[in-house]
């Protein structure tokens, strides 16, 4: 694998902390290139060698926190959903700006469906409809209660500005999903 110049990253984290920023300033739509140029303090032509347009920063952006919601699956697949569901809440508590924009404010409703179907896609492969409380359900109507359900308290969470730690959320949430997985 090939280094990335740090110039090239350094650029590339300038325009996604820019475009939170201004996402917590006003409406998505609203933001122009100019805006982010401004924000970033880099050209206008700078934005266009690393992104096609706004909507590809923000999908990078968002692509890059479900990949790394993807890799603390992977590590945490032989632990118990409290403990898993701990590392996750410390990934949202160490990212709150960002998912606190994206799933408390109107910021960018695609967020939540991707971060809906990567629930679903990890969730599959958790239930068991074989055997025990599940035994005769439909898998499908499973997967999805769970992590709707995994995703509206997670929201909750963040447009009631946190109202407990997140280690709390997690002991509590990855209880209710030891109950119902």
């Amino acid at each position: 694998m090939s280094k990335v110049d740090r110039r090239i990253l350094k650029t590339q984290e300038a325009l996604k902390k820019a475009v939170i920023e201004l996402m917590s300033e006003k409406n998505f739509d609203d933001i122009t290139i100019q805006d982010l140029s401004d924000r970033a303090n880099v050209s206008r032509g700078t934005i266009y060698l690393h992104y096609m347009d706004k909507f590809d920063l923000l999908d990078k952006l968002i692509e890059e926190h479900i990949d790394e919601l993807r890799k603390l699956c992977e590590s945490a697949c032989q632990l118990d959903f409290i403990e898993a569901t701990l590392i996750f809440c410390e990934y949202f508590e160490s990212h709150y700006s960002f998912f606190s924009l994206m799933l408390a404010s109107k910021g960018a409703p695609y967020f939540r469906n991707r971060f809906l179907d990567f629930l679903i896609e990890e969730f599959r492969k958790e239930v068991d409809i074989n055997g025990g409380k599940n035994e005769g359900l439909n898998e499908e109507l499973i997967v999805r209660f769970v992590a709707s359900a995994y995703v509206g308290v997670v929201e909750w969470w963040f447009m009631n500005d946190k109202p407990f730690p997140h280690d709390v959320l997690a002991r509590q949430l990855g209880a209710l999903l030891e109950r119902n997985v």
